[in-house]
């Protein structure tokens, strides 16, 4: 049997690829020299995508591919896929969310603690020999007891939200609109409000045109001095700018991230700051959540095809 033509826009992991390969077609994108050559070549024949989150599928891409019919998302944002094109043309849109959340929240409790702690600067104090010739560590920061904003409070803001009720932390959440949570829990809808009253502040919401740069100069003066910004969202939910003046100034007490503008190639004032924990794009990064997410991206493309309800729809 002729196997389903599929675009594959980005490298997956061999155990994913496999079994991609074995059930379909896969035209590399990602390999072409020439891409607008090789979307002309085979684009008339894709009837899906495979994408990454961060890669998405833009306008030019989805015209190539005249008999498109879905685009599978590996990764829970779907912020580079142009939806409108998809909708104007009835195309369904997938992505894998769930799989993730746990490894996600876990980074970004493990960030806010590693800064906090001052746990990076404090393992390299040990293996140079600082701790036996100059003594004990400077003094950091508590965790437990403070207050904790959490911006979005979808599936990942809310197991964030619950990790740090297990720190005794005061718990704060801006969403569209209340949600139905623990009676302690505290609903502040503006994120200048939420920041002015949050000691950690933790950006977990959807990306959209309408997020961009939420976490703008008044949200970070807001947090002040003391304060930190914690992104494990989309780089494109906090202005960068503003971040790095503040972080400079000492406006901002200190930030860890997960994501970039640009990413990998960063700001390089970024390197420059001892107040920012960087990461490198890895919220989901573990065997267990990777291997979840190839399988739930194939399994909604098999569902697709097989003219069954699609597993995790986005459109």
């Amino acid at each position: 049997m002729t196997k389903i033509e599929i675009l594959q826009v980005g490298p997956y992991p061999d155990w994913d690829q496999g079994p991609l390969d074995a059930a379909f077609t896969a035209h590399r994108y990602f390999e072409a020299q020439d891409k607008a050559a090789f979307l002309a070549q085979v684009g008339p024949s894709v009837r899906a995508i495979a994408t990454r989150g961060e890669l998405g599928a833009n306008a030019a891409m989805i015209a190539a591919c005249p008999k498109l019919e879905v685009i599978s998302v590996y990764g829970v944002g779907y912020d580079a896929v142009d939806l409108a094109a998809c909708r104007a043309r009835g195309i369904r849109v997938t992505n894998t969310p769930d799989v993730l959340t746990g490894d996600v929240a876990d980074l970004a409790v493990a960030m806010m603690l590693a800064q906090a702690r001052g746990m990076i600067g404090a393992e390299a104090w040990v293996r140079s020999g600082s701790w036996a010739g100059q003594g004990a560590y400077p003094l950091q920061n508590r965790v437990w007891g403070k207050r904790a904003g959490v911006l979005g409070l979808g599936r990942i803001g809310r197991a964030v939200a619950r990790r740090l009720a297990a720190f005794d932390m005061q718990i704060a959440y801006s969403s569209t609109a209340p949600k139905d949570v623990p009676a302690d829990w505290t609903y502040v809808k503006d994120p200048v409000d939420l920041a002015r009253h949050s000691d950690f502040l933790f950006v977990t919401l959807a990306a959209s045109v309408a997020t961009r740069h939420i976490v703008d100069a008044k949200v970070i003066a807001a947090l002040g001095p003391q304060g930190m910004v914690i992104n494990v969202s989309r780089a494109a939910n906090l202005d960068e700018t503003a971040l790095l003046d503040a972080l400079e100034s000492g406006a901002l007490g200190s930030a860890a991230l997960d994501v970039f503008e640009g990413e990998p190639a960063l700001n390089p004032r970024f390197a420059r700051l001892p107040n920012v924990l960087l990461q490198p794009h890895q919220g989901s990064g573990t065997h267990e959540t990777r291997r979840a997410m190839g399988a739930l991206l194939r399994d909604n493309l098999q569902a697709h095809f097989a003219g069954l309800a699609l597993i995790t729809p986005v459109l």
